[in-house]
C-alpha cells in the first residue's frame, strides 16, 4: 500500500522515467521513481501486544527517553530507510491539530524542536496525550490525515512527513515507557507504553 496523498506525484515519477529517450537520463529517473516509491510504502500493521494501550507513533531509532515535569517523552528519529506514516499512539480524540512553521535542521540534532512541526494534542482514556511531528533537512511537508474532533483508533494512521523526520510523543502522568534509546520500534506494532 503506498501513504495518501503520494500517488499522484509517484505516478508522475514513473511516466516522466518511462518517457525519458536518453538511457543516461532513463536508468536514474526509474531509479528515483522506484526509491520514492519504496518510501512512501504503508503498510497494515496490528500490535505485538493487544493489551498494549499505547502502541510507538513512527517506524525508526529511540533517540531519547527523559522525564519532564512528571510525564516521560520519548524521541523516534526516522531515517530515510523508515515508514514516514504517522500513526496514533493510542485510542482518543483529537483535540488540537497545530502547524508550527520553522527551520529545517537535521531532525536528530537537539535544535530540532525548533524545526516545522506539527503539534497533535489527544484525550485518551489514560490522560492528555501531545505528538509531534517534526520536519527535517529533506522533509518539506507534513500531511495531516485527521483533524480537530476525530476520533483515532490505536496504532491508526493520522498523517505522513515526507522524508527524514522525527515524531516525538509525552506520555500521559503516571505512564512509563517500555521503550529505550538505541531502539528500532515499529510504528503500530512496537509496545510504547503500558498502562
Amino acid at each position: 500500500m503506498i501513504a495518501r496523498g503520494t500517488p499522484a506525484w509517484l505516478a508522475l515519477l514513473w511516466v516522466a522515467a518511462a518517457l525519458a529517450r536518453r538511457t543516461a537520463v532513463r536508468v536514474p529517473a526509474f531509479v528515483v521513481a522506484g526509491a520514492c516509491t519504496l518510501f512512501f510504502r504503508d503498510p497494515h500493521r496490528r500490535g505485538d501486544d493487544p493489551a498494549a494501550p499505547f502502541l510507538c507513533a513512527a517506524d525508526g531509532r529511540v533517540t531519547r527517553v527523559e522525564e519532564r515535569d512528571g510525564r516521560w517523552l520519548v524521541s523516534t528519529y526516522l531515517d530515510l530507510r523508515d515508514v514516514h506514516v504517522t500513526r496514533s499512539p493510542c485510542v482518543a480524540t483529537v483535540r488540537v491539530r497545530h502547524h508550527r512553521d520553522g527551520a529545517h535542521a537535521p531532525a536528530f540534532r537537539p535544535d530540532a524542536h525548533e524545526n516545522e512541526a506539527v503539534h497533535w494534542d489527544l484525550d485518551s482514556p489514560h490522560g492528555p496525550v501531545v505528538l509531534t511531528q517534526l520536519a527535517g533537512v529533506l522533509a518539506r511537508r507534513i500531511v495531516p490525515y485527521v483533524g480537530a474532533g476525530a476520533e483515532v483508533g490505536r496504532g491508526e494512521r493520522i498523517g505522513l512527513i515526507r522524508f527524514g523526520s522525527r515524531v516525538d510523543v509525552l506520555l500521559p502522568a503516571g505512564i512509563r515507557p517500555a521503550v529505550r534509546v538505541g531502539q528500532r520500534v515499529t510504528g503500530g506494532r512496537t509496545t510504547l507504553a503500558t498502562a
